[in-house]
Protein backbone atom coordinates (compact mmCIF):
# COMPACT_ATOMS: atom_id res chain seq x y z
CA UNK A 1 0.00 0.00 0.00
CA UNK A 2 2.93 2.29 0.70
CA UNK A 3 4.97 1.64 -2.19
CA UNK A 4 5.90 4.82 -4.64
CA UNK A 5 4.25 2.65 -7.52
CA UNK A 6 0.98 1.78 -6.15
CA UNK A 7 0.55 5.76 -4.61
CA UNK A 8 1.41 6.95 -8.68
CA UNK A 9 -1.33 4.31 -9.86
CA UNK A 10 -3.92 6.22 -6.89
CA UNK A 11 -2.95 9.57 -8.18
CA UNK A 12 -3.35 8.35 -11.97
CA UNK A 13 -6.82 6.98 -11.06
CA UNK A 14 -8.16 9.98 -8.55
CA UNK A 15 -7.06 12.24 -12.10
CA UNK A 16 -9.08 10.28 -14.11
CA UNK A 17 -12.12 10.06 -11.97
CA UNK A 18 -12.01 14.00 -11.36
CA UNK A 19 -11.69 14.96 -15.14
CA UNK A 20 -14.87 12.14 -15.62
CA UNK A 21 -16.87 14.71 -12.97
CA UNK A 22 -16.10 17.92 -15.10
CA UNK A 23 -16.76 16.76 -18.03
CA UNK A 24 -20.23 15.42 -17.56
CA UNK A 25 -20.77 18.48 -14.94
CA UNK A 26 -20.00 20.50 -18.44
CA UNK A 27 -22.46 18.33 -20.25
CA UNK A 28 -25.33 18.87 -17.81
CA UNK A 29 -25.28 22.22 -17.18
CA UNK A 30 -25.50 22.58 -21.23
CA UNK A 31 -28.09 20.26 -21.89
CA UNK A 32 -30.23 21.44 -18.97
CA UNK A 33 -29.81 24.95 -19.72
CA UNK A 34 -33.15 27.49 -19.19
CA UNK A 35 -34.44 28.08 -22.84
CA UNK A 36 -34.47 31.22 -21.55
CA UNK A 37 -30.69 32.17 -21.08
CA UNK A 38 -29.66 30.11 -24.84
CA UNK A 39 -28.63 32.78 -27.42
CA UNK A 40 -31.27 34.38 -29.94
CA UNK A 41 -31.46 33.41 -33.12
CA UNK A 42 -30.13 36.16 -36.22
CA UNK A 43 -32.93 38.71 -36.34
CA UNK A 44 -35.26 38.00 -39.23
CA UNK A 45 -35.65 40.22 -42.56
CA UNK A 46 -38.47 42.72 -42.17
CA UNK A 47 -42.20 41.95 -42.24
CA UNK A 48 -43.92 41.45 -45.93
CA UNK A 49 -47.33 42.96 -43.64
CA UNK A 50 -46.77 46.84 -42.40
CA UNK A 51 -47.61 45.52 -38.84
CA UNK A 52 -45.35 42.09 -38.31
CA UNK A 53 -42.62 42.43 -36.16
CA UNK A 54 -39.80 39.75 -35.85
CA UNK A 55 -40.11 37.25 -32.59
CA UNK A 56 -38.27 36.73 -29.63
CA UNK A 57 -37.29 33.27 -28.49
CA UNK A 58 -40.01 32.48 -25.68
CA UNK A 59 -38.86 29.53 -24.00
CA UNK A 60 -40.09 26.12 -24.50
CA UNK A 61 -42.82 26.37 -22.30
CA UNK A 62 -44.98 29.64 -20.26
CA UNK A 63 -43.55 28.80 -17.50
CA UNK A 64 -42.25 31.62 -14.94
CA UNK A 65 -38.39 30.71 -16.20
CA UNK A 66 -37.17 33.61 -17.79
CA UNK A 67 -39.18 35.65 -16.59
CA UNK A 68 -37.84 39.08 -14.93
CA UNK A 69 -37.72 39.78 -10.54
CA UNK A 70 -40.69 41.49 -9.80
CA UNK A 71 -40.13 44.83 -9.30
CA UNK A 72 -41.82 47.06 -6.34
CA UNK A 73 -42.85 49.68 -8.86
CA UNK A 74 -46.76 49.02 -9.46
CA UNK A 75 -48.34 50.02 -12.43
CA UNK A 76 -51.38 51.08 -10.91
CA UNK A 77 -50.79 53.25 -7.68
CA UNK A 78 -49.75 52.90 -4.23
CA UNK A 79 -51.56 50.62 -1.41
CA UNK A 80 -53.64 47.19 -2.25
CA UNK A 81 -57.14 47.39 -3.62
CA UNK A 82 -60.03 47.52 -1.72
CA UNK A 83 -62.58 45.94 -3.95
CA UNK A 84 -63.69 42.78 -2.78
CA UNK A 85 -64.63 40.95 -6.18
CA UNK A 86 -61.91 42.04 -8.48
CA UNK A 87 -60.02 40.93 -11.11
CA UNK A 88 -56.80 39.92 -9.60
CA UNK A 89 -59.16 38.16 -6.65
CA UNK A 90 -60.87 36.39 -8.91
CA UNK A 91 -58.09 35.12 -10.87
CA UNK A 92 -56.03 33.91 -7.93
CA UNK A 93 -59.17 32.10 -7.08
CA UNK A 94 -59.35 30.25 -10.49
CA UNK A 95 -57.46 26.94 -10.94
CA UNK A 96 -56.38 27.44 -13.91
CA UNK A 97 -56.06 31.54 -14.31
CA UNK A 98 -54.20 31.52 -10.83
CA UNK A 99 -51.24 29.78 -12.36
CA UNK A 100 -50.96 31.97 -15.01
CA UNK A 101 -51.81 35.53 -13.61
CA UNK A 102 -48.70 37.32 -11.97
CA UNK A 103 -49.33 40.60 -10.48
CA UNK A 104 -45.74 41.48 -9.66
CA UNK A 105 -44.66 41.91 -13.72
CA UNK A 106 -43.93 45.57 -13.96
CA UNK A 107 -46.59 46.86 -16.80
CA UNK A 108 -45.22 50.09 -17.39
CA UNK A 109 -41.44 51.33 -18.03
CA UNK A 110 -39.92 54.74 -16.61
CA UNK A 111 -36.95 55.79 -16.06
CA UNK A 112 -35.59 54.24 -12.84
CA UNK A 113 -35.87 50.81 -14.92
CA UNK A 114 -33.29 51.53 -17.07
CA UNK A 115 -30.17 49.95 -15.17
CA UNK A 116 -27.47 48.36 -16.56
CA UNK A 117 -29.10 44.72 -15.70
CA UNK A 118 -32.58 45.52 -17.34
CA UNK A 119 -29.91 46.53 -19.99
CA UNK A 120 -28.21 43.26 -20.40
CA UNK A 121 -31.42 41.55 -20.11
CA UNK A 122 -33.49 42.83 -22.48
CA UNK A 123 -30.51 43.99 -25.48
CA UNK A 124 -30.79 39.98 -25.85
CA UNK A 125 -34.46 39.87 -27.05
CA UNK A 126 -35.89 40.92 -30.55
CA UNK A 127 -38.23 44.10 -30.25
CA UNK A 128 -41.18 44.11 -28.45
CA UNK A 129 -40.00 42.07 -26.13
CA UNK A 130 -36.80 43.33 -25.38
CA UNK A 131 -34.23 45.94 -27.32
CA UNK A 132 -31.65 43.99 -29.62
CA UNK A 133 -30.07 45.69 -31.83
CA UNK A 134 -31.25 48.94 -30.53
CA UNK A 135 -29.33 51.61 -29.41
CA UNK A 136 -28.34 52.00 -25.49
CA UNK A 137 -28.14 55.97 -25.99
CA UNK A 138 -31.04 56.18 -27.54
CA UNK A 139 -33.35 54.36 -25.20
CA UNK A 140 -31.58 55.58 -22.25
CA UNK A 141 -31.98 59.20 -23.58
CA UNK A 142 -35.97 58.34 -23.47
CA UNK A 143 -36.56 56.31 -20.70
CA UNK A 144 -35.01 59.52 -18.76
CA UNK A 145 -37.81 61.55 -20.16
CA UNK A 146 -40.16 58.76 -17.93
CA UNK A 147 -39.37 60.31 -14.83
CA UNK A 148 -42.96 61.64 -13.29
CA UNK A 149 -44.60 59.68 -11.01
CA UNK A 150 -47.32 59.49 -13.56
CA UNK A 151 -45.23 57.31 -16.04
CA UNK A 152 -44.90 54.64 -13.22
CA UNK A 153 -48.48 54.00 -13.01
CA UNK A 154 -51.89 53.41 -15.36
CA UNK A 155 -53.45 55.84 -13.12
CA UNK A 156 -54.07 57.28 -9.32
CA UNK A 157 -56.06 54.87 -7.10
CA UNK A 158 -56.37 57.69 -4.93
CA UNK A 159 -59.31 59.41 -7.72
CA UNK A 160 -61.34 56.69 -6.96
CA UNK A 161 -61.38 56.38 -2.80
CA UNK A 162 -63.03 52.93 -1.59
CA UNK A 163 -64.46 51.47 -4.87
CA UNK A 164 -63.89 49.36 -7.70
CA UNK A 165 -62.00 50.80 -10.46
CA UNK A 166 -64.15 49.43 -13.46
CA UNK A 167 -62.35 49.45 -16.68
CA UNK A 168 -64.06 49.24 -20.06
CA UNK A 169 -61.50 48.66 -23.43
CA UNK A 170 -62.92 49.38 -26.45
CA UNK A 171 -62.10 47.43 -29.82
CA UNK A 172 -63.48 48.33 -33.38
CA UNK A 173 -65.09 44.86 -34.50
CA UNK A 174 -68.25 45.31 -35.93
CA UNK A 175 -69.81 43.17 -32.86
CA UNK A 176 -70.92 47.07 -31.69
CA UNK A 177 -72.53 48.31 -34.75
CA UNK A 178 -76.26 48.80 -33.77
CA UNK A 179 -75.21 47.71 -29.99
CA UNK A 180 -76.41 50.68 -27.94
CA UNK A 181 -73.78 49.88 -25.53
CA UNK A 182 -72.53 54.17 -25.64
CA UNK A 183 -73.73 54.64 -22.52
CA UNK A 184 -72.60 51.48 -20.21
CA UNK A 185 -69.26 51.81 -22.12
CA UNK A 186 -69.07 55.53 -20.73
CA UNK A 187 -70.57 54.73 -17.04
CA UNK A 188 -67.22 52.68 -16.56
CA UNK A 189 -64.24 54.49 -14.00
CA UNK A 190 -61.61 54.29 -17.53
CA UNK A 191 -62.18 53.85 -20.91
CA UNK A 192 -59.47 52.22 -23.11
CA UNK A 193 -59.71 52.84 -27.64
CA UNK A 194 -57.25 51.71 -29.43
CA UNK A 195 -56.41 52.16 -33.26
CA UNK A 196 -59.00 53.79 -35.96
CA UNK A 197 -61.24 54.69 -33.05
CA UNK A 198 -63.98 56.33 -34.75
CA UNK A 199 -66.41 58.31 -32.40
CA UNK A 200 -67.99 61.08 -34.21
CA UNK A 201 -71.67 59.51 -35.95
CA UNK A 202 -71.43 56.33 -33.27
CA UNK A 203 -71.82 57.90 -29.59
CA UNK A 204 -75.17 55.88 -28.88
CA UNK A 205 -73.28 52.34 -29.67
CA UNK A 206 -69.50 53.04 -28.55
CA UNK A 207 -69.54 56.07 -26.27
CA UNK A 208 -67.62 59.16 -26.01
CA UNK A 209 -65.17 58.76 -22.98
CA UNK A 210 -61.99 58.01 -23.72
CA UNK A 211 -58.83 57.83 -20.70
CA UNK A 212 -56.36 55.91 -22.37
CA UNK A 213 -55.39 55.42 -26.39
CA UNK A 214 -53.41 52.67 -27.13
CA UNK A 215 -50.85 52.17 -30.01
CA UNK A 216 -47.87 51.82 -32.01
CA UNK A 217 -46.37 54.08 -33.89
CA UNK A 218 -47.19 51.69 -37.27
CA UNK A 219 -50.89 50.92 -36.04
CA UNK A 220 -51.49 54.73 -35.32
CA UNK A 221 -50.33 55.96 -38.65
CA UNK A 222 -51.71 53.34 -40.98
CA UNK A 223 -55.19 53.59 -39.25
CA UNK A 224 -55.16 57.35 -40.09
CA UNK A 225 -54.61 56.45 -43.32
CA UNK A 226 -57.28 53.34 -43.79
CA UNK A 227 -59.69 54.70 -41.89
CA UNK A 228 -59.64 58.11 -42.69
CA UNK A 229 -62.76 57.49 -45.08
CA UNK A 230 -64.96 56.78 -42.43
CA UNK A 231 -64.09 59.57 -40.30
CA UNK A 232 -60.94 58.97 -38.42
CA UNK A 233 -58.88 62.13 -39.40
CA UNK A 234 -57.21 62.70 -36.11
CA UNK A 235 -56.06 60.84 -32.98
CA UNK A 236 -58.01 61.59 -30.07
CA UNK A 237 -56.84 64.96 -27.78
CA UNK A 238 -58.07 65.56 -24.35
CA UNK A 239 -57.09 67.15 -21.32
CA UNK A 240 -56.96 64.48 -19.10
CA UNK A 241 -56.29 61.62 -21.96
CA UNK A 242 -53.47 59.18 -21.84
CA UNK A 243 -51.70 57.84 -24.46
CA UNK A 244 -49.81 54.21 -24.02
CA UNK A 245 -47.18 53.47 -26.08
CA UNK A 246 -46.85 49.60 -27.50
CA UNK A 247 -42.82 49.73 -28.14
CA UNK A 248 -43.61 47.63 -31.32
CA UNK A 249 -40.13 49.18 -33.01
CA UNK A 250 -37.30 51.58 -32.65
CA UNK A 251 -40.05 54.34 -34.14
CA UNK A 252 -41.90 53.96 -31.20
CA UNK A 253 -38.87 55.19 -28.73
CA UNK A 254 -37.86 57.93 -30.86
CA UNK A 255 -41.28 58.96 -31.55
CA UNK A 256 -41.89 59.41 -27.37
CA UNK A 257 -39.20 60.96 -26.82
CA UNK A 258 -39.97 63.95 -29.44
CA UNK A 259 -43.77 63.77 -28.16
CA UNK A 260 -42.28 64.72 -24.32
CA UNK A 261 -39.34 67.20 -26.20
CA UNK A 262 -42.29 68.81 -27.97
CA UNK A 263 -39.78 68.59 -30.85
CA UNK A 264 -39.70 66.97 -34.95
CA UNK A 265 -38.80 63.53 -35.03
CA UNK A 266 -34.68 63.92 -35.71
CA UNK A 267 -34.29 60.21 -37.24
CA UNK A 268 -35.39 57.12 -38.49
CA UNK A 269 -38.91 56.17 -40.89
CA UNK A 270 -40.65 59.03 -39.21
CA UNK A 271 -37.86 62.17 -39.12
CA UNK A 272 -39.40 65.08 -39.70
CA UNK A 273 -42.38 64.12 -38.14
CA UNK A 274 -44.16 66.66 -35.52
CA UNK A 275 -45.42 64.70 -32.43
CA UNK A 276 -47.52 67.66 -31.89
CA UNK A 277 -50.20 67.36 -34.38
CA UNK A 278 -51.04 63.54 -33.06
CA UNK A 279 -50.78 64.43 -29.29
CA UNK A 280 -51.94 68.12 -29.07
CA UNK A 281 -49.23 70.87 -28.67
CA UNK A 282 -49.40 70.90 -24.77
CA UNK A 283 -48.31 67.34 -24.47
CA UNK A 284 -45.72 66.86 -21.86
CA UNK A 285 -44.31 63.49 -19.98
CA UNK A 286 -47.34 63.30 -17.46
CA UNK A 287 -49.39 62.15 -20.50
CA UNK A 288 -47.55 59.21 -21.83
CA UNK A 289 -47.21 55.39 -20.85
CA UNK A 290 -44.83 53.43 -21.85
CA UNK A 291 -45.58 48.90 -21.93
CA UNK A 292 -42.47 47.11 -20.49
CA UNK A 293 -41.02 44.82 -22.48
CA UNK A 294 -40.88 42.40 -19.89
CA UNK A 295 -45.12 42.44 -19.81
CA UNK A 296 -44.89 42.09 -23.62
CA UNK A 297 -42.90 38.53 -23.37
CA UNK A 298 -44.91 37.95 -20.18
CA UNK A 299 -48.21 38.21 -22.08
CA UNK A 300 -47.30 36.71 -24.86
CA UNK A 301 -46.04 33.71 -23.58
CA UNK A 302 -48.14 33.08 -20.79
CA UNK A 303 -51.68 34.11 -22.23
CA UNK A 304 -50.82 34.30 -25.90
CA UNK A 305 -48.29 31.76 -27.15
CA UNK A 306 -49.65 31.12 -30.89
CA UNK A 307 -49.00 28.02 -32.87
CA UNK A 308 -48.10 30.69 -35.45
CA UNK A 309 -44.66 30.99 -33.38
CA UNK A 310 -43.70 27.43 -34.80
CA UNK A 311 -44.51 28.51 -38.36
CA UNK A 312 -42.91 29.82 -41.03
CA UNK A 313 -44.32 33.10 -40.14
CA UNK A 314 -43.61 33.01 -36.69
CA UNK A 315 -41.34 35.94 -36.82
CA UNK A 316 -44.08 38.00 -37.80
CA UNK A 317 -46.40 37.12 -34.41
CA UNK A 318 -47.29 39.39 -31.51
CA UNK A 319 -50.46 40.10 -30.05
CA UNK A 320 -52.66 42.23 -31.57
CA UNK A 321 -53.19 46.08 -30.19
CA UNK A 322 -56.43 45.40 -28.78
CA UNK A 323 -55.21 41.98 -27.16
CA UNK A 324 -52.46 44.20 -24.99
CA UNK A 325 -54.87 46.75 -23.98
CA UNK A 326 -57.35 44.43 -23.04
CA UNK A 327 -54.50 42.42 -20.86
CA UNK A 328 -53.63 45.77 -19.55
CA UNK A 329 -56.60 46.42 -18.26
CA UNK A 330 -56.76 42.78 -16.40
CA UNK A 331 -53.35 43.90 -14.64
CA UNK A 332 -54.53 47.48 -13.33
CA UNK A 333 -58.20 47.41 -13.26
CA UNK A 334 -60.14 46.13 -10.93
CA UNK A 335 -63.38 45.27 -12.68
CA UNK A 336 -62.92 44.92 -16.31
CA UNK A 337 -65.49 45.16 -19.62
CA UNK A 338 -64.47 44.08 -22.93
CA UNK A 339 -66.22 45.82 -25.98
CA UNK A 340 -65.71 45.22 -29.69
CA UNK A 341 -63.73 42.36 -29.36
CA UNK A 342 -63.84 38.74 -31.54
CA UNK A 343 -66.90 36.80 -30.26
CA UNK A 344 -67.63 33.22 -31.35
CA UNK A 345 -70.11 34.14 -33.91
CA UNK A 346 -67.56 36.64 -35.63
CA UNK A 347 -68.74 36.33 -39.06
CA UNK A 348 -72.51 37.79 -38.40
CA UNK A 349 -70.52 41.09 -37.92
CA UNK A 350 -68.29 43.55 -39.97
CA UNK A 351 -64.66 43.56 -39.45
CA UNK A 352 -65.21 47.32 -38.18
CA UNK A 353 -68.15 48.89 -36.11
CA UNK A 354 -67.77 52.23 -38.72
CA UNK A 355 -68.17 50.21 -41.74
CA UNK A 356 -71.27 51.07 -44.20
CA UNK A 357 -71.08 48.17 -45.75
CA UNK A 358 -70.51 44.88 -44.17
CA UNK A 359 -66.43 43.63 -44.90
CA UNK A 360 -65.24 39.90 -43.46
CA UNK A 361 -62.76 39.85 -40.78
CA UNK A 362 -59.44 39.56 -41.71
CA UNK A 363 -56.88 37.49 -40.60
CA UNK A 364 -53.10 37.91 -40.58
CA UNK A 365 -50.01 35.91 -40.13
CA UNK A 366 -49.14 38.69 -37.10
CA UNK A 367 -52.02 38.19 -34.83
CA UNK A 368 -53.48 35.16 -33.96
CA UNK A 369 -56.92 35.74 -33.61
CA UNK A 370 -58.87 32.82 -32.90
CA UNK A 371 -56.34 32.37 -30.59
CA UNK A 372 -57.08 35.91 -28.70
CA UNK A 373 -60.87 35.05 -28.92
CA UNK A 374 -60.72 31.73 -27.03
CA UNK A 375 -58.59 33.84 -23.97
CA UNK A 376 -61.92 36.62 -23.90
CA UNK A 377 -64.51 33.49 -23.82
CA UNK A 378 -62.32 31.61 -21.11
CA UNK A 379 -61.95 34.70 -19.05
CA UNK A 380 -65.55 35.84 -19.32
CA UNK A 381 -66.51 32.10 -18.02
CA UNK A 382 -64.33 32.16 -15.26
CA UNK A 383 -66.15 35.65 -13.87
CA UNK A 384 -62.50 37.64 -14.40
CA UNK A 385 -63.98 39.98 -17.13
CA UNK A 386 -66.95 40.75 -19.08
CA UNK A 387 -67.07 40.14 -22.67
CA UNK A 388 -70.10 41.95 -24.35
CA UNK A 389 -71.79 39.45 -27.41
CA UNK A 390 -74.48 39.19 -28.91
Amino acid sequence: MGSPRWRRLCLLLLAGLTSSLILYGHYYATVEAPTSQRLLPPRRPASPHPGGRPLAALGASPSSRGEPPALRTPALGFGPSACLHSVTARAKADPKFGQLFRFDIPVLMWDQHFSPETWDRLKARHVPYGWQGLSHAAIGSTLRLLNTSSNRRLFDRDNFPGGCVRCAVVGNGGILNGSRQGKEIDAHDLVFRLNGAVIKGFEEDVGTKISFYGFTVNTMKNSLIAYEEYGFTQIPQAKDLRYIFVPSDMRDYVMLKSAIQGSPVPEGSDKGDEPQKYFGPEASAKKFKLLHPDFLHYLTSRFLRSEIINTQYGYLYMPSTGALMLLTALHTCDQVSAYGFITDNYEQFSDHYYELEKKPLLFYANHDMMLEAELWKSLHRAGIMKLYQR
